[in-house]
């Protein structure tokens, strides 16, 4: 990212225009507020799973959750934008680390149950864990999404030259879009839902081969889920 805002006074769930300190240029500051949805949600789904299932206990997840949300909120409220910025994109990627390791943990866990079955899982808890765990792998792979293509979220905000991740059918019709449109969180939570799904990019294209990296990852980890998990618990069920 070339340029990050140092100075708003706007609410997180607005764009805000600012002035960078020593700068007369005019930058954005990219809204949060779905984000923080997102992060909350992962919480929510770390914290209801099983206790046999879940890899951390609640105050870790919950440390872990604040340490990412804090820094989105303080970036409406201080005005050292910069310092908050770099806080921010360190703790996204922590965060990115730690709840993907307890997302394959946690699919680890069920596998090796299935085939050893050393602890007894009923239907129930293999239901509503490989549900938990499908999802989880939807929200984590949208917040790297958002977080890596061109530059990050500023850098799209403020129209930075950087090559982009993914190629997004908004941008082959410019005309049909607002102007300076560029994507916003949702569009990857979309990009992350469709990977998860279809097994493939059915929106956006990716153009780098860390894009492309990423969506066969957050693929494998889905068809592990449905194919394996989620079958067996139908099928434990139906009997």
């Amino acid at each position: 990212m070339t340029r990050v805002a140092c100075n708003v006074a706007a609410p997180i769930g607005t764009f805000a225009r600012t002035r960078m300190e020593g700068s007369n240029e005019i930058v954005q500051i990219e809204s949060r507020w779905q984000v923080i949805l997102a992060v909350i949600a992962v919480f929510i789904l770390l914290i209801i799973l099983p206790s046999r299932v879940r890899e951390f206990s609640v105050w870790v997840t919950c440390a872990l959750v604040s340490a990412l949300i804090l820094p989105m909120v303080a970036l409406s409220l201080s005005t050292h934008k910069r310092r908050w910025l770099q806080i921010e994109g360190m703790a996204t990627l922590v965060f990115i680390l730690i709840a993907g390791f307890a997302l394959v943990d946690n699919l680890q866990f069920l596998l090796f149950q299935m085939v050893r079955g050393q602890v007894k899982l009923t239907g129930l808890t293999l239901l509503t864990s490989s549900i938990a765990v499908w999802a989880m792998n939807v929200l984590i792979f949208s917040l790297a999404y958002w977080r890596i293509d061109r530059g990050g979220p500023e850098a799209r905000a403020n129209q930075d030259d950087t090559l982009p991740d993914w190629l997004f059918p908004q941008e082959e019709v410019p005309e049909l879009v607002p102007d300076k449109w560029h994507p916003s969180f949702v569009d990857y939570l979309f990009l992350s839902f469709c990977t998860a799904t279809a097994f493939s990019p059915t929106d956006a294209l990716p153009l780098t081969s860390r894009a492309k990296a990423l969506m066969m990852l957050e693929g494998i980890v889905s068809l592990v889920t449905i194919i394996t998990v989620l079958a067996r618990a139908i099928n434990t069920l139906g009997t």
